[in-house]
């Protein structure tokens, strides 16, 4: 399972309506190889469902993940910063062994 912060919930929603997207439009959450730890999150909108697709939904947020990313991810709540110290999407992930001062690559 993979979840939403109130904070997150509320950018997400925040960015569908800036982008023109419509609430047909998820959230596709995976993990790519690279970065400084050794894999990446990639996070992006996306209203076609694929056939490995694993769907979660959390305050009314729909998740998409394929089941390759779901290996890394499961557990994982998505958050959003805005404070001095970074904005953006924060992954707060039970499975990375460590993760790089940006945040935005882990390893496992």
């Amino acid at each position: 399972m993979i979840s939403v912060t109130e904070k997150a919930k509320n950018k997400i929603t925040e960015l569908r309506s800036q982008e023109g997207k419509t609430d047909n439009h998820n959230i596709r959450v995976a993990v790519k190889g690279g970065g400084c730890s050794g894999l990446m999150y990639d996070l992006v909108f996306d209203d076609t469902t694929r056939p490995n697709d694993q769907i979660f939904e959390d305050k009314g947020i729909k998740i998409m993940v394929d089941k390759k990313s779901l290996l890394y991810l499961a557990g994982t709540t998505l958050d959003f910063s805005d404070g001095l110290n970074g904005k953006g999407f924060q992954f707060i992930n039970p499975n990375a062994s460590r993760t790089c001062g940006c945040g935005e690559s882990f390893a496992v």
